[in-house]
């Protein structure tokens, strides 16, 4: 494309997007390295984001364009996926490891550029990669344009409150000796808010304090960055309304309890108006694999008024570990905001139809070998009897883009090749279910199609919540539910007027869900700054959104190296701006 081209192509796009309101080029610089820290009487080193765990918190407004300078000074490999991000026409700065680009090598960098469109809300960054989203990861905060305004009253302030665990070992070597013995996961030995223990763990004197001040209402953006755990969290003796889940804005929902999957949000105001004293803010587990070890600790924070008392916090009384009443409760109840900021009707033309289920199950043990898994072999994991296993010389997104064979298959089923009673636990030590062959295999979608799919946890080795995330694309949550579902009366329950809209679904524990998004990252790319746009001459075409190879996969993170996961690879559509771009220049190599 000539200089001239590009140029009269900037100025179109400026007078396209001149009576929006002009965005702003957000840069910022990630730089990783280890850190030495002391948690829970142990003194050791992670892998941080500068200088800090959790890592900074990003901010840009709506129609902004992000830059963000990666660089790599720890000694692993590493990638940052941008997670709720649309990446339109940006595809090969989701972050993925091997799907859309290969890691960021020890010693070097690699800048992501993407524009933030027809979002806005509580997302978040974390590496993804290996289990680096431990400690690398921090908030991403999408604000409305300048001059708009929240769905809700605007509050006195916003507070991100990121959970996450933590362990006193090693993750890496607990991964390796995981994945090498075949067995199941190390638990975690705490659980963090805002990258603190609290002080119900032994040899823990850190505590985040959050100080408020009576009457004030404020936002808080709730990230769970755990790795393996959903959590149950609460504030003693106060209410919360939930307008937001995943940045995407819900009718207000209140609330004494908040359930979240790993890689969910929900934002909540919370209201200042109680008594001048202090109180505990907790995050417990909730915990839906039957036998399975799991770390049962609370973590807390403190929540207190300016003019407080000296008397002790009071703590909330948390759900038990396996309270699936409660969760359901809170994740079926919430809807989303018809007609509000973003939102989008729920399209009723179904193009793909596909019934998914999601299985935990075992691979064939190594010869001489002793592996720790039932049955004496490996746990494994999969979707439609396929258990995924990423590339090894190139990524999905580069075999996409330059037709490169061998690297992936686009057999990925519609249907399960068995069909079976998923949730008969009597089921779940039969051999003849368990094995699912390893692939890497896809499902290939036309440009715009629209794609409903039913989410069925099977019973396999156990029942779990299995929190599922797409990448590239929010969905439709229509109906959730326990059991088999059932094809001939489950339609009857979908909402279609103003379902929950999210990237992030929990499963629930022997039951079922039904979700449906379009393959075509809706909304415009327009840019603000000609220069910009110049500079990214070589691999970006602004408009629609774009093809690309997009996850869809369980978060809890034992699940992914086990096979939990699968992938789309949306086609090129038939205008340039919905063509996948060439790479950036500085694509890491593998």
């Amino acid at each position: 494309m000539s200089r001239l081209l590009l140029l009269l192509l900037a100025f179109a796009l400026l007078l396209i997007c001149s009576s929006m309101a002009s965005a702003a080029i957000v840069e910022h610089t990630l730089v990783v390295k280890n850190l030495t820290v002391q948690r829970l009487c142990t003194r050791q080193v992670v892998t941080a984001v500068n200088g800090s765990v959790p890592g900074p918190t990003l901010v840009a407004r709506e129609g902004d364009t992000m830059v963000v300078h990666v660089i790599n000074k720890s000694s692993y490999n590493m990638t940052i996926h941008w997670h709720g991000i649309f990446q339109l026409l940006s595809a090969w700065a989701d972050g993925p490891s091997m799907v859309t680009q290969c890691p960021i090598q020890p010693g070097q960098n690699y800048t992501y550029r993407f524009n933030v469109t027809d979002q806005e809300g509580t997302l978040w960054w974390h590496a993804h990669v290996s289990v680096h989203r431990t400690t690398v990861h921090g908030a991403l905060i999408i604000r409305p344009k300048s001059g708009n305004k929240y769905p809700f009253p605007e509050p006195y302030r916003e507070v991100p409150i990121i959970l996450g665990e933590w362990w006193k070992s090693s993750v890496f070597d607990l991964e390796s000796q995981s994945l090498a013995s075949g067995g199941a996961p190390h638990v975690s030995d705490a659980y963090t808010i805002n990258g603190l223990p609290g002080d119900l763990y032994n040899c823990s004197r850190e505590t985040y304090k959050l100080q408020v001040r009576r009457g004030k209402t404020y936002l808080l953006r709730i990230i769970n960055g755990a790795v393996n755990n959903q959590l149950f969290f609460r504030i003693a003796n106060h209410s919360l309304r939930v307008v937001a889940v995943d940045g995407s804005y819900t009718t207000p929902y209140d609330t004494d309890v908040v359930v979240t999957g790993p890689g969910q949000t929900v934002d909540v105001l919370l209201t200042a108006n109680q008594s001048a004293r202090s109180y505990y803010m907790a995050a417990s587990p909730y915990v839906t694999k039957v036998g399975a070890a799991f770390d049962n600790t609370t973590t807390r924070a403190v929540l207190f008024y300016y003019d407080t008392s000296s008397s002790s916090p009071i703590m909330p009384q948390m759900p038990p570990p396996n309270d699936t009443p409660t969760a359901h409760k809170f994740y079926s109840n919430i809807t989303g905001l018809a007609g509000g900021p973003h939102w989008v009707p729920v399209p009723t033309k179904i193009d793909e139809h596909m019934f998914i289920t999601v299985n935990l199950g075992l691979s064939a043990c190594d010869v001489n070998t002793t592996c720790k898994g039932p049955l004496g072999q490996r746990f494994s994991a999969s979707m439609n009897n396929q258990s995924f296993q990423l590339p090894t010389t190139l990524s999905m997104l580069q075999a996409f883009f330059s037709n490169v064979n061998g690297v992936y298959t686009t057999d990925f089923p519609d249907n399960p090749p068995l069909q079976f009673d998923y949730i008969n636990s009597t089921l779940s030590l039969n051999t003849s279910l368990l094995f699912a062959p390893k692939s890497t295999s896809v499902k290939v979608l036309k440009y715009n199609a629209t794609v409903e799919i039913v989410l069925q946890n099977s019973a396999l080795i156990t029942t779990e919540n299995h929190p599922m995330h797409l990448h590239g694309f929010n969905f439709y949550v229509l109906a959730q539910g326990f059991g088999n579902y059932d094809p001939v009366n489950g339609p009857n329950k979908f909402n279609l007027v103003n379902p929950q809209v999210r990237n992030t679904i929990g499963v629930p524990v022997g039951g079922w869900a039904v979700i449906r998004f379009r393959a075509n990252n809706p909304g415009n790319a327009c840019f603000s700054n000609i220069n910009l746009l110049l500079s990214l001459s070589d691999y970006i075409i602004p408009g629609l959104g774009t093809a690309g190879v997009w996850m869809f996969h369980c978060h809890l993170d034992v699940h992914m190296p086990w096979g939990l996961g699968m992938a789309f690879v949306v086609q090129n559509g038939a205008t340039p701006s919905s063509i996948l771009p060439p790479p950036p220049i500085d694509l890491p190599r593998c």
